[in-house]
């Protein structure tokens, strides 16, 4: 096969009214192509158009979790800060000393660890229904 046969020299010209051409561009816009071209050829010799779809209930799921995230790390800062000043103390913390702090990190932890299984079981629920609806 010669090297001219591999490559697309061919031309296929076609007009649009405007409105047509936005309707196609619009449709070209919501896939992975990079371009029209690319796009045209799929449509018109019957390969697989991949559409790319966004489910917007991520969105909500992911600013949650940043902000849960946020919260994890301020609590493990405060956790490093109380270390380092008992490790600071030369040995001398005693049992009342890791008692406090135990308990102001479990105090600060455990409404946070709450939180996260509150969310991902909110959203558990929420996509169990979607795939039990698109299963439907």
């Amino acid at each position: 096969m010669s090297e001219n046969e591999d490559n697309r020299s061919r031309w296929l010209n076609i007009r649009l009214k405007p409105e047509e051409f936005r309707t196609i561009h619009n449709h070209f816009a919501k896939t992975v192509f990079s371009t029209m071209s690319e796009y045209g050829r799929h449509l018109l010799l019957d390969k697989k158009v991949t559409v790319a779809y966004r489910d917007r209930s991520m969105d909500d799921l992911l600013e949650e979790l940043v902000l849960l995230r946020r919260e994890l790390n301020a609590i493990g800062n405060n956790l490093n800060q109380a270390v380092k000043n008992i490790n600071g103390a030369h040995g001398l913390a005693d049992a009342r000393l890791w008692m406090s702090l135990l308990s102001v990190i479990n105090g600060r932890l455990e409404p946070a660890i709450n939180e996260i299984k509150e969310q991902i079981n909110k959203y558990a629920d929420l996509w169990s229904q979607k795939l039990r609806a698109e299963k439907a």
